[in-house]
């Protein structure tokens, strides 16, 4: 007998599949989800077709699961599923379970044609796989298919087979499924251990856990809790699936039996100390990494953890710039649950990256074989108090996003220029945006935050709450701690007027000395950032973007006309729109391969010689996108010791990508003498020097003594670490 397999407990419903009423589905789905249950089971040799009725119960739902169960193949395409399904299950939120069965119309050669299409299946969903896809069945032929989309987790692949003959199909599914849905007469299920057993053995052979299968019933009645308990606890049964007649059957069912279901399996299973949770595939368990010990990943975490061999690691490998292979990915969504992961995590000696959006140039929030805490699931945005415009944001919300919540109300908080970058980690670092020089850094709006700290504690940081540590935060957090909500005071800003100009800086040397004292005078409601590349048929061409605080025109024409006059103008746009349709945020997988090379550095004016240093970095070739940001106004206004982002009388941020870290690096070391520091989310460079570049001695020194205090044993070091370096010993 197979025994309880400690599966969570699914009750769902069977929805209804009548032509008559093409409605009916959608209304036992609501049905069942406000009754509380976990299932809409769509039938897949139902009169309506079974992918639209999916669609239409998906998009009238929130937190139902969606599944099918019995969809033949007859008149599908599976690398067509594949796509479909895995759309759908990102559209409905990762709620998709795909049920398949042999479809009569294949005769006997049905299970083999099933079992080329679940190849096919699979291997579309594997998109972190670059290679094409390429099946050459017998019944079923791919001849070199692009991968993906990837759905939007390990969508589970059931199967199931006529009573009359489960076979073949059982012994498929103990290969590749992930759950089987048992057939045979469901209102007196006496089959099922019988049925059980079978698939044990199977399972036994193909060298698979019998707990890596989840076990379906469909019952044609409403049972009682003492009967579907049974089914639970002696059988295996952990999804159990009922037709009511009616929606008062099913409200009796949902309020009266269900909870009594649920309360005798978790006495039964607390009392004979079982384990409750899934199993993850023999072909996941392969691809996982050493060093971490992936069966002691905390409950809270364990079903959205994200390993080498999920259908989902794709999406979270990667960062925007830095192709990463982490050998686990959490994602909390709460303050407890970041202390539950950083808890796992300081007990495996591996890299641990904290990941907030993941488009920092530095790359440093993914690794190779580590793990990455990623925060993009905490993204809240809360307005705490409209009369002093505070402001709660959780760091995995991302900047664009935070632009479109405030916009309504005529609020903004100056952050940087993309809207993809994520809230913690420009928050902790910086923050040099479009409204730098009008409203200062985004860190000089923070009040107060909350930190999770290296031994797991849970801190509020403030002016009067432990103020050192809310003093390092502001500019070095990634050493520190995992801060896990903000609280700023945000801005009023309405309408902002933005301009895209393109100039001829073939004179590049004067183009930048004229563009940098343009920026310098230039009152503090304008900005401007400018970006150049490599000569192209002779010709240097100067991006500037530059926003202006205001939505009168006049004004910002005004402002715009010394910049105009720097050199020949090639195109320009200006227009007036909110701050948020300048700062958005597409919704981009980050997929990137290899590892950025950066250099950056802050400057206090562009000086004829640095203009001709610079000049000669973008005419060598040795870097393809070269980068100069103002920084002055409004930062200037706060004492270099008033945080841990020191730089404060910069007027300029420049970066610099390149190609070759060698080519990169001797050009721009020889214009080491016309910098003054650092921004520290966009450097690569590995060398120990950039420490002090980073923060000038006294505020290194500073930060050493919270280090020592906060993270002794240095936790958080894969992020331009302020520890103390070893002793040599001699």
């Amino acid at each position: 007998m197979t025994g309880d397999l400690g599966h969570p407990l699914q009750v769902g419903v069977l929805l209804p599949a009548d032509p008559a009423d093409p409605g009916a589905p959608l209304r036992a789905a609501r049905h069942a989800e406000q009754a509380g249950l976990d299932l809409a089971v769509v039938p897949g040799d139902g009169a309506l077709d079974p992918w639209t009725v999916l669609a239409h119960v998906a998009s009238g739902t929130t937190g139902l699961g969606l599944a099918t169960r019995g969809l033949g193949l007859a008149d599908r395409v599976p690398a067509v599923l594949a796509r479909s399904a895995a759309n759908l299950d990102q559209l409905a939120g990762g709620r998709l379970s795909l049920g398949l069965s042999p479809d009569p119309a294949h005769g006997d050669e049905a299970v083999d044609v099933l079992a080329e299409a679940v190849e096919v299946l699979r291997g579309m969903w594997d998109a972190a796989d670059p290679r094409p896809l390429v099946v050459d069945g017998r019944h079923v032929r791919v001849p070199g298919a692009q991968r993906g989309p990837a759905p939007a987790h390990n969508l589970p692949l059931w199967l199931g087979a006529d009573p009359g003959d489960p076979a073949g199909a059982l012994a498929l599914a103990a290969r590749v499924a992930d759950g089987w849905w048992l057939s045979g007469a469901a209102d007196a299920p006496a089959h099922v251990p019988a049925q059980q057993r079978v698939l044990d053995t199977a399972l036994a052979a193909a060298g698979r856990d019998p707990r890596e299968v989840r076990r379906g019933l469909v019952l044609h009645h409403l049972p009682g809790a003492d009967d579907l308990a049974a089914l639970v606890l002696d059988h295996g049964v952990g999804t159990l699936v009922v037709e009511p007649p009616d929606d008062a059957a099913l409200a009796r069912f949902a309020g009266e039996v269900v909870p009594a279901v649920r309360e005798r399996v978790a006495a039964a299973r607390a009392a004979r100390g079982t384990v409750v949770g899934t199993v993850r595939s023999a072909a996941v368990r392969a691809a996982r990494r050493p060093g971490i010990d992936y069966d002691a990943i905390p409950a809270a975490l364990a079903s959205t953890a994200v390993e080498p061999g999920d259908a989902g690691y794709a999406a979270v490998r990667s960062t925007y710039l830095r192709g990463g292979r982490p050998g686990l990915v959490l994602r909390p969504t709460s303050t407890a649950e970041v202390v539950e992961a950083l808890a796992f995590a300081r007990s495996q000696d591996v890299p641990l990256a904290i990941r907030s959006g993941g488009h920092g140039i530095s790359g440093r929030s993914t690794n190779d074989g580590g793990i990455v805490l990623d925060l993009s699931r905490m993204r809240a945005i809360e307005v705490l108090d409209h009369a002093t415009r505070r402001v709660r944001i959780e760091p995995g919300a991302r900047w664009g996003d935070v632009a479109e919540a405030l916009q309504p109300l005529g609020w903004a908080l100056t952050s940087g220029d993309s809207g993809g970058v994520g809230v913690g980690g420009l928050a902790t670092a910086g923050g040099i945006g479009f409204l730098v020089r009008e409203h200062g850094l985004t860190l000089d709006h923070l009040r107060a935050a909350e930190v999770v700290l290296a031994d797991g504690s849970v801190v509020r940081v403030s002016d009067t709450e432990h103020p050192d540590l809310f003093w390092g935060v502001r500019g070095a957090g990634a050493n520190l701690g995992v801060v896990t909500s903000f609280e700023f005071e945000v801005d009023e800003v309405g309408d902002v007027g933005f301009a895209h100009l393109v100039f001829d800086a073939s004179d590049t040397e004067q183009f930048l000395v004229d563009w940098g004292a343009a920026v310098e005078a230039a009152p503090r409601d304008t900005t401007a950032f400018l970006i150049m590349g490599p000569p192209r048929g002779g010709l240097v061409a100067a991006q500037v973007m530059a926003m202006v605080d205001s939505d009168d025109p006049d004004t910002i024409i005004a402002r715009l006309q010394p910049f105009a006059r720097i050199a020949p103008l090639l195109q320009q746009q200006v227009q007036v729109l909110p701050y948020s349709a300048v700062v958005t945020a597409p919704e981009v997988q980050h997929t990137s391969e290899g590892e950025p090379v950066t250099r950056t550095a802050m400057a206090e004016h562009l000086t004829p010689a640095l203009a001709a240093d610079a000049a000669r970095l973008v005419r060598s070739g040795a870097t393809s996108f070269f980068q100069i940001r103002a920084a002055g106004g409004a930062v200037h206004d706060v004492p270099a010791d008033a945080t841990a982002y020191a730089h404060r009388s910069a007027n300029f941020s420049v970066l610099a990508f390149g190609g070759s870290r060698r080519r990169l690096d001797a050009l721009w070391d020889a214009m080491a003498e016309h910098f003054d520091g650092l921004y520290v989310s966009f450097e690569t460079d590995p060398r120990p020097e950039r420490l002090a570049d980073a923060w000038p001695g006294a505020t290194l020194a500073r930060l050493r003594d919270l280090k020592r205090r906060y993270d002794p044993h240095d936790v958080f070091r894969h992020n331009f670490s302020v520890a103390e370096p070893p002793a040599v010993v001699v």
